[in-house]
Formats: C-alpha cells, sequence, structure tokens
C-alpha cells in the first residue's frame, strides 16, 4: 500500500504544484482512498488519481451538425 502512495503522491505532484501541507492532506486522503482495496496496484494507483483530481467535466466532441459540415 505505501508503494501506492508514494506513487500516487509524485505523479499527482507532478500535475499540480503543492505545499508540504496540501502533500500532506492529499497523502491522507490517499491512504484513505486505498485502505482495503485489493488488486492491481496500476489500476488502484489511477483510480487514486482521479480520485484526488476531483469531477471533472467531460471531454468528449460533440457529434457535428449537417450544417456545419457544409460550410
Amino acid at each position: 500500500m505505501e508503494n501506492i502512495v508514494e506513487r500516487v503522491i509524485r505523479t499527482y505532484g507532478l500535475m499540480i504544484s503543492l505545499t508540504p501541507e496540501e502533500e500532506a492532506a492529499a497523502r491522507q486522503r490517499v491512504v484513505e482512498f486505498v485502505k482495503g482495496r485489493r488488486g492491481d496496484e496500476n489500476a488502484i494507483a489511477v483510480e487514486a488519481i482521479k480520485h484526488l483530481r476531483g469531477p471533472k467535466p467531460s471531454r468528449r466532441r460533440r457529434a457535428r451538425r449537417a450544417s456545419e459540415l457544409s460550410a
């Protein structure tokens, strides 16, 4: 579990600049999230990073309308 937590914090730190206090808070959130989870460490790490990032709006593309295609 410690390997997962360290990996997630290191990766998250590359994405977002964290103060020492924010890093400690993020580390605690990851520990709570990972606690009791079993399975593939890579999948758990990815889910933990998603958990830290929080809800994000979807970036899916919209289908083009026929009027946009003819322009």
